[in-house]
């Protein structure tokens, strides 16, 4: 079996692939103070240590996930912006809610997910944006778990060029965290998508990422029947994440 260093040497290997085909000059990601965008930022520097950023994006944050952020950005040495984008955010929400509501459109069931997908893709323009000034892709940061089960914002951190961890188990992240050496902090916290105050993925979801990662290996026998079931419907409502738009059939 091919270990850790090895594994992170291809995947780094394969992100300098990968700009050079696109012919672009470096990698950009989103800093968000989790585990999985840390190891993330550590491979783009390893990959391109002079030609790599990372960007903490805070709306609405909880400040420590912007402390937490800047514990891997001082880790790896990446370069990096630290923007607030509060404000934009809530106007660009404003503005919708006073439209809708206007019109008597308003679905005030759906206020917490419009606002929270809204940050993700405020985010998403956001690291976009860094990207075509410099000439860098974007580099998304999910997981086999997150992929599997959709658990990402549809053109917000599923926005992406290249998902390096996307064939790797959260188990797994939390090992290459340790062999990177990403602060400890950040591996011992909570997995949050930051989303909204005390929100975490493992409750939102309904099982955990143990379960997902599993199911994921194949190894059903050691998932329970609940959270087998959870978990498939998670993965079957969420397939048009994972796929282009459709469009219908000439005719």
């Amino acid at each position: 079996m091919m270990d850790i260093n090895m594994k992170i040497d291809k995947t780094v290997d394969w992100l300098r692939e990968k700009v050079k085909e696109a012919n672009c000059n470096g990698l950009v990601v989103g800093v968000s103070g989790g585990i999985d965008s840390a190891v993330v930022c550590y491979l783009i520097k390893k990959a391109f240590p002079d030609n790599s950023v990372g960007v903490i994006m805070s709306i609405k944050s909880n400040p420590q996930d912007r402390e937490d952020a800047l514990k891997v950005i001082n880790g790896c040495g990446i370069k990096y912006l630290d923007l607030d984008l509060t404000k934009e955010q809530t106007s660009i929400l404003d503005t919708v809610v006073a439209g809708l509501k206007d019109n008597d459109l308003y679905n005030e069931n759906n206020q917490k997910i419009s606002d929270a997908n809204l940050r993700a893709r405020v985010r998403m323009s956001t690291v976009y944006t860094v990207a075509n000034n410099l000439g860098y892709l974007v580099v998304g940061t999910d997981n086999a778990a997150e992929v599997h089960t959709g658990y990402f914002t549809k053109y917000g951190d599923g926005g992406v060029d290249l998902i390096p961890i996307a064939n790797i188990t959260k188990r797994e992240v939390y090992e290459w965290a340790k062999v990177l050496g990403v602060h400890e902090d950040v591996i011992n916290k909570a997995p949050s998508a930051g989303l909204w105050e005390g929100q975490t993925d493992e409750a939102e979801m309904g099982t955990t990422y143990d379960m997902i990662d599993a199911v994921v290996e194949g190894r059903l026998d050691e998932v329970p029947q609940k959270d087998q079931e959870i978990i498939a419907r998670l993965h079957r409502i969420s397939q048009h994440k994972r796929e282009t738009a459709p469009a219908p059939p000439k005719f």
